[in-house]
């Protein structure tokens, strides 16, 4: 009988596949990669039209041998990698390492792991999509000619062990740029108002905003202009001048793709995005559900389309209809395509049967995969679903010139939401005072509500938010946004606190390197073309080795003239005037995984270290001594009290010796102005110019 050989890379899949197929069939697992780029060299001929140099991975050698022997038992080999522009050059990397050439061998892929879906991708076996191959040749090899030409510059400008990368230097920047964005914001003061009014034959009174004078919007800027506000209004005579009552409607969520589905389960469940992942590959590889043996829960994780396909979308709007009724099924597919990405050919993360409730497989899930799969099946759902529909009411009121607003909304339709809700969604206010009153309510004044605000600086990048923004731009694809932020987490060049993103010291020191030598590297636009030009590549549009030839060039004279200027920079270890306690040497500036430290000049004989805390020059305005630059166990920058934990002065901004003038307090820095720290305060001033002698 023939001997058919299907080659997964995951293990996982082996178990999950091998009950689809009959005897006939011997599953095995690749593991991943088997072939790759040298680490020792750069692997790439630039000499000889940049002609990649492959080798065995260490330690998949006893893979291969056992690969090798079922290839020798197979009349065919079928290569059942990830549906992915990786998994397409892994199954390549297979062929050529089992050396599979005369032998009879097809490539399939399949979207989900289920029966219907691997026995359909036999039916319909193709041979590799050398295209697809060729695009992820064309990243690994851009990638690495960056991180090994760039790479040993910073080894010696900085220190050992760091990296560049072409995606994540520019990640690193977009973080660097936010953090430079914060530091640099001035608040400004505003004020708003709100009135308390009581409508006639209630007993809660109602809250009204101030929302213009006259026809123009009205802006408040300090308590000044606010008090003569409330002077033109002492009188107090509120009347109704307007009512609209309408409708709103929010439109059923997509389903999700990757991007998404990692920063919904940010906001939801609050994972990190590499553990999204990891639980969603564990989801898709297939899990052991009780009475139905070992299945695969969800379809492919790594993908940027919306699409469905017709069978699961003629499922779900069965499900909808049978379980909501026909009133909650939406009318349209709930999809809009997506341009310009090679992973639009894939289908959105979708459940793989719809009729897979959560709740029937819970107890044969951990606890996060229960809530991951719960999350991706409700928003599937959901897309399938009709919109939701609210009842709004605005009502305008007078006084004088002056305008105030009451806004409330009722939902009148749950349909989509009566499955899902976002994690961010809003809850509708309740004020149920509103549906007695008409045009001829009186309005008795309660009081006003004066507040002073200040405005905020940009928020600090989440780990979902930074996903967001290298979608928006066009940087990194599906497969890349996980590794390219764990990496830079990894290599201490941002630090993680309560999920928002800060720069370290390290971070910011790599970033200026980067910045001043390859603009280009860290060019958002310059990497979203690439990007683009590398789905050029997998379209069959553009040769891969055009596009690695004609970045080499300029990647290699901007790492020559950085080399020349490196070595005017004679790179020596500071010399301080703390004496080591040890041996009584001057202690030295160094660097180490966590930014700068002392240490003893005389190592390996003296090993003695010290924290360095580098003085700003300014005094601690609770004690007096020396403000220092310090650092959070997890490398975020603060300036604190050289005497701290005895005095717990400390500050996110640089503190200034100036004083506040209106009230006393320090002020700090903030980009080309000094602002007072004092939280009510709000007063910002140019900074003084130093006197300059001649």
């Amino acid at each position: 009988m023939a001997k058919y050989l299907v080659i997964v890379e995951s293990p996982a899949k082996v178990k999950t596949i091998k009950k689809f197929l009959g005897k006939n069939y011997e599953v095995v697992a690749s593991n991943g990669h088997v072939r790759d780029l040298p680490k020792s060299t750069l692997g790439i001929d630039v000499e000889n039209d940049f002609e990649p140099k492959y080798i065995t991975i260490r330690g998949k050698g006893d893979v291969l041998a056992k690969l090798r022997k079922e290839v020798k038992k197979a009349d065919k080999v079928y290569l059942a990698t990830d549906p992915d522009r990786e998994g397409e050059a892994i199954s390549w990397h297979l062929s050529k390492a089992l050396k599979l050439e005369g032998k009879q061998v097809y490539r399939i892929s399949f979207n989900e792991i289920t029966q219907s879906a691997v026995k359909a991708s036999l039916k319909n076996p193709r041979e590799i999509d050398m295209d697809l191959v060729d695009a992820q040749q064309a990243r690994r090899a851009l990638d690495r000619m960056v991180g090994y030409k760039i790479s040993p510059l910073l080894w010696a400008k900085v220190k050992r062990g760091l990296s560049a990368g072409r995606v994540q230097s520019v990640a690193l920047r977009i973080v660097c740029d936010r953090e430079e964005e914060i530091a640099a914001f001035t608040p400004e003061e505003y004020w708003s108002l709100d009135v308390q009014l009581l409508p006639e034959g209630e007993k809660k009174p109602i809250t009204a905003k101030l929302a213009g004078k006259g026809k123009d919007k009205i802006a408040i800027s300090s308590k000044e202009e606010m008090d003569q506000i409330l002077e033109d209004m002492k009188d107090g005579d509120f009347q109704i001048t307007d009512i609209k009552k309408g409708e709103r409607v929010k439109k059923a969520p997509l389903p999700f793709t990757t991007s998404t589905l990692q920063q919904e389960a940010s906001k939801a469940l609050n994972f990190p995005i590499s553990k999204t992942m990891r639980i969603a590959q564990q989801l898709y590889e297939g899990v052991d559900v009780k009475g139905q043996g070992t299945v695969g829960l969800i379809t492919y994780l790594r993908t940027d389309s919306v699409r469905i396909s017709e069978e699961a979308d003629a499922a779900a709007r069965e499900f909808v209809l049978n379980t909501y009724g026909e009133e909650y099924l939406s009318e349209g597919h709930g999809s809009k395509k997506k341009e310009g990405k090679i992973q639009d050919a894939h289908e959105a993360i979708r459940p793989s049967d719809i009729n897979r409730l959560p709740s029937e497989i819970k107890d044969s899930l951990s606890r996060d995969q229960f809530r991951l799969y719960q999350l991706i099946w409700k928003r599937f759902a959901a897309s399938r679903m009709a919109n939701a529909v609210y009842e709004t009411t605005t009502i305008t009121i007078g006084e004088g010139e002056y305008r105030f607003h009451v806004s409330t909304s009722k939902l009148a339709f749950e349909g989509f939401m009566s499955a899902y809700t976002e994690a961010d969604e809003e809850k509708a206010g309740k004020q149920v005072t509103l549906n007695s009153i008409d045009m001829d309510t009186k309005l008795s004044f309660v009081e006003f509500e004066p507040k002073q605000h200040f405005t905020q600086p940009p928020a600090h990048y989440t780990e979902a938010s930074l996903v967001k923004t290298l979608e928006e731009l066009g940087i990194g694809r599906p497969s890349t946004y996980s590794p390219t932020i764990t990496t830079i987490i990894a290599r201490r060049y941002i630090t993680k606190e309560n999920k928002n993103l800060y720069i370290t010291e390290i971070g910011e020191v790599v970033n200026s390197i980067m910045k001043e030598s390859f603009p280009t590297i860290v060019d958002e636009h310059f990497t979203a073309n690439m990007e683009s030009l590398l789905d050029g590549v997998a379209e069959g549009n553009v040769n891969w080795k055009m596009v690695v030839s004609n970045f080499y060039p300029d990647l290699a004279k901007a790492v020559e003239d950085a080399e020349k200027e490196l070595e005017k920079v004679t790179i020596e270890d500071e010399v301080t005037d703390v004496i080591c306690e040890s041996c009584g040497r001057n202690m030295v500036i160094k660097y180490g995984p966590h930014g700068k430290f002392l240490a003893c000049p005389g190592f390996p004989d003296c090993r003695n270290t010290l924290p360095y805390y580098e003085k700003t020059g300014v005094s601690c305005p609770k004690c007096g001594k020396d403000v220092v630059i310090k650092k959070t166990r997890k490398g975020r920058k603060f300036y604190g009290c050289l005497d701290n934990p005895e005095c717990d002065f400390m500050s996110w901004a640089r503190p200034v010796e100036q004083k506040c003038p209106k009230c006393g307090s320090y002020m700090v820095a903030k980009g080309n102005k000094y602002a007072c720290a004092g939280e009510t305060c709000g007063f910002v001033m140019t900074p003084p110019e130093k006197n300059v002698s001649i």
